[in-house]
This record gives structure tokens, sequence and C-alpha cells, in this order.
């Protein structure tokens, strides 16, 4: 058979196979849609599957972290400059209000030592501007949580390198307490990987229970919570606000915590009281949900998210 002659039996065949799609297709109806933009599983991947932490990524979702220079000089002081771009390249200026503020500033070494939250400032060109103490040289990650005007809530990662020698420090180990001055601070309550939990962190001073926090970012107090392995940031929720009736100014503070995995973590918490801002400073375990685990183990089906039959470990945390 010569070559035209194939190529003319291939193409009869090719036009059947597209005839009989398309009778297919009339008699199935046609194909679903994809997903708007906004909807979850357009930036999750599928249906059910768990979304990505923020701070991973230094472009999510049409948005760019860019700082103006990502190596700095060991400075107590060191202003740090960026811009948060948006899909066209251009930078944004305006934003939604969150926990009180613009946009937050959380910068934080890779061994999770030198942590800091702060706010910067805006000028006309849409660039921010914070000092931040660099003092300690390695690889900081800094985190921009902002919602800007017309968008989603995002909170982008990026890499800031301060040059000299990197004294690494260890992760410190699990632990109930921490104290910060004559402040100690108290963690109760078990996290799940994938599932909502809450989280109480009760505030003493000289072994008294403080009753008189302050507010600071519209709660009183503002956890931080990062995974030790890639420092994935996760958004945490107080209940309750300051004057809403029901929340006490401490000396508990509740927040609604979800971990995407099992593993450690380092929380972060800030409270205001005698008008300085103090942070306190934990690492959390997170054990695997093994009741998850056994019924995976033996093929049993799933259960709902988050309900675990089995009753987690509890937390320790530093």
């Amino acid at each position: 058979m010569n070559t035209a002659t194939k190529f003319a039996g291939f193409a009869l065949g090719l036009a059947a196979v597209f005839g009989l799609a398309l009778a297919t297709g009339a008699l199935l109806g046609p194909e679903p849609a994809p997903p708007a933009a906004h909807d979850t599983e357009a930036h999750t991947g599928q249906a059910g599957t768990p979304e990505i932490p923020g701070g991973l990524m230094v472009t999510d979702r049409g948005y760019t972290l860019r700082l103006e220079n990502p190596i700095a000089t060991p400075a107590p002081d060191a202003v740090v400059r960026f811009r948060i771009l948006d899909a066209e390249g251009a930078p944004v200026t305006t934003y939604l209000p969150e926990h009180e503020k613009d946009l937050h500033l959380i910068a934080v070494r890779r061994d999770m030592v030198g942590y800091q939250h702060v706010h910067p400032t805006l000028d006309a060109a849409g660039t921010w501007s914070a000092a931040l103490d660099l003092t300690r040289a390695g690889e900081y990650r800094v985190f921009a949580d902002f919602v800007p005007n017309g968008g989603p809530d995002l909170t982008l990662g990026a890499d800031l390198r301060v040059a000299g020698d990197y004294d690494v420090t260890p992760l410190p180990p699990p632990a109930t307490v921490a104290t910060v001055g004559e402040y100690s601070v108290t963690l109760e309550g078990t996290v799940t990987p994938g599932a909502p939990a809450p989280l109480t962190l009760t505030v003493r001073r000289d072994g008294r229970p403080v009753t008189d926090l302050q507010p600071y970012l519209g709660a009183y107090g503002h956890l931080v919570a990062l995974r030790a392995a890639d420092l994935a940031y996760l958004h945490v929720h107080p209940q309750g606000h300051p004057g809403d009736g029901v929340t006490a100014p401490g000396p508990g503070i509740t927040f609604e915590v979800s971990a995407p995995s099992a593993g450690d973590y380092r929380l972060f918490l800030d409270f205001r009281h005698g008008d300085v801002v103090r942070t306190a400073e934990f690492t959390l375990h997170i054990a695997p949900d093994t009741a998850d685990s056994a019924e995976a183990e033996h093929g049993a089906p799933g259960r709902p998210h988050g309900d675990h039959g089995a009753t987690p470990a509890p937390a320790h945390t530093h």
C-alpha cells in the first residue's frame, strides 16, 4: 500500500472516531464547565484535596511578593522593602484591613530563631517598608499576610539572606509552659492533623492569673503557627473578641488551629499587658491520627472529615 493510500485510510478512520465521539457527546450531554477561578477546587487541585498551606509560595492566585533586595547586611534596624504585585506586574496599593492592619509582616530565621511581627508602612508607589532586627546572620523567611482590595486572603513567603556566620540553633523540645520575663504562658489542648481544634493559652504573672489583658490586633492575643519542616504558615483564628460581652480579658486566650499534617510546629503568641507586647514561644508536636492510620492499614472505609474515633496524645509545647 502506497503512502497516499495509507494516509487516506487513516483519515477515514479518524473521521469515524470523531463521528462516534460527537454522537456519544450528543447522547450524554455537554461536558461540565471547569470550576471558576474563585472556587476552592480551582486552587486545591481536586475536590477533597487539602489546600496548600500559606507562606510556601512567593506567587499565589495572581499575586507576588517581591523583595527589593533578598540579601541584607546584619543590623539591629535593617530596613526591608518589598512590593505586592498583581497578575499584570503592577504594585498593589489598596488593601482590606485584617486584624486592624492592611498587612502583617512576619520574619523568622529558618531554625525558628529571631521571630518578629511588624506592620510596614506603604508609600504611594506601592512599596512597603519595615525595620527588622537582623543582627543574627542566616536564612530568614518573611511572610506577607494581607487581603488585596477585591482579592483573596493570602500569605506569601520569600527568602531573605543575612550575610555572616550562621549559628544554627536546634528546635527547642516540646513543653507545656513558656516563660517571658515574669510572665508564664501555659498551653492546653490537642491538635489532630486535618481537623480544627481549640488551643487555650493561659497567661500568668508571678504565678497569678492575668485578668486584664489589653486588646492587640482586635483580640487578646495573636498566634502564628509555623510547620518546622518547611515553615508552612497556618492561619489561626482567636475565638471571640474584646467588647463582645462574652470574651474575658484573660487569663485564657483560645484559638482555633488547623494543622495540615503531623510533625513539629512552632507557635508564637503575642499578647499585650501593661502597654507592652510580649511574645511566648512554644514547640508543639502533633502526632499522627492513629485512628485514620489504622483504618487505612486495614482497608476500612474513611470517615467524614474531622471525625476521629481515637483520642490523640496530649499536645506538648514550649
